[in-house]
């Protein structure tokens, strides 16, 4: 689990500079655009609050306390969330870019350790140290130019698998969809084809029949009280949560295998969907795009106020909405009527 997070910890003995080099990094990281949480540990005890207020007097009457201000939130609880780091971490990434850690130099996470005064080498019992910052030397610098390279390879090693859409009504075509010919195969298997040549896995989301070739691939349920490629994108997304997600709909028969190689390669740090557009005024295309999992909340939220489309996903800071190139632009043409059908 731990090669395929964004974490990273900062380790050394007490007084090695660990709060303060995170705090004199954490401004250029939030200027860079990134989401970033810090999962620090006191065994001596969590201070939080000033004795005598409120907030306080209703924690130790036995409640647990979520204080909420402007831009600010805190959760205040007796028993911690989760005891298993792992868990923990895994938790954070799915809402963060990058999760720094201080301390725990026992656990397996990648650790930069930091030299202590008089130190000499950090202790050989800790591993996974892959970088020493000297106790004297520029360590914001230092650290910085790291996470520039590191941290897009780490963001690359989550898998990306592939989504087709099916189960539409159809109502206009007067038949499905993903069941069309061309070439003696179907839409579906067209597109499942492609996708097979740039993701780990492919899975059919939706109701309707499958073509016999395709009757062994992962099959999901769209989500009920969901409406529309919402029901199908989210069932992806909640079967596989850790995971990218290269959706395409099944009414895309010009799926060309590089338009799906430009998606994926728009994967970068910090950002959580793509939604590419056919033109600098056009809406986005949301049904033929990438899906970082950090991106399930902001759906999840809006298929809990019944707006059903993905397409309002351009309104979260996170999510790049490129310019389609003219030559690709093709692959993104969905075909909806037999007129369409035969041109």
């Amino acid at each position: 689990m731990w090669e395929k997070l964004p974490v990273l910890a900062l380790c050394g003995f007490s007084g090695s500079g660990k709060t303060t080099l995170i705090e004199q990094v954490l401004p250029s990281l939030i200027q860079r655009g990134f989401k970033v949480a810090v999962l620090k540990h006191d065994a001596h005890g969590i201070h939080v609050d000033h004795t005598g207020k409120d907030s306080d007097r209703l924690f130790n009457a036995g409640a647990d306390v979520l204080l909420q201000g402007p831009n600010e939130g805190l959760l205040r609880v007796h028993e911690p969330l989760s005891i298993n780091l792992e868990h923990t971490l895994s938790e954070l990434s799915q809402h963060y870019d990058l999760v720094l850690v201080e301390g725990h130099k026992d656990s397996p996470l990648p650790k930069i350790w930091l030299m202590a005064e008089n130190e000499s080498s950090p202790p050989p019992e800790t591993r996974n140290i892959i970088a020493t910052l000297e106790r004297d030397s520029a360590r914001p610098e230092q650290l910085l130019s790291m996470l520039e390279s590191w941290l897009p390879q780490k963001w690359l090693t989550t898998p990306v698998y592939g989504c087709v859409l099916i189960g539409g009504k159809s109502t206009r075509m007067g038949r499905p969809k993903h069941l069309i010919e061309r070439d003696g195969k179907s839409w579906l298997e067209t597109t499942m084809a492609q996708l097979e040549n740039v993701v780990d896995r492919v899975v059919i989301v939706g109701a309707g029949e499958i073509p016999k070739p395709l009757l062994s691939y992962t099959r999901l349920p769209d989500i009920p009280m969901v409406q529309g490629p919402m029901s199908g994108i989210l069932s992806a997304m909640r079967w596989a949560p850790t995971v990218s997600w290269l959706v395409a709909a099944c009414d895309m028969p010009s799926i060309t295998l590089e338009a799906l190689r430009w998606l994926v390669e728009k994967r970068a740090p910090g950002i959580w969907a793509t939604l590419p557009r056919l033109t600098t005024t056009s809406n986005v295309e949301p049904l033929l795009a990438h899906y970082d999992f950090r991106s399930r909340q902001a759906l999840e939220e809006f298929a809990e106020r019944k707006d059903y489309s993905p397409s309002k996903m351009v309104s979260h800071k996170k999510i790049d909405t490129p310019l389609i190139p003219s030559h690709l632009t093709l692959a993104w043409r969905n075909i909806n009527t037999v007129v369409e059908l035969n041109q």
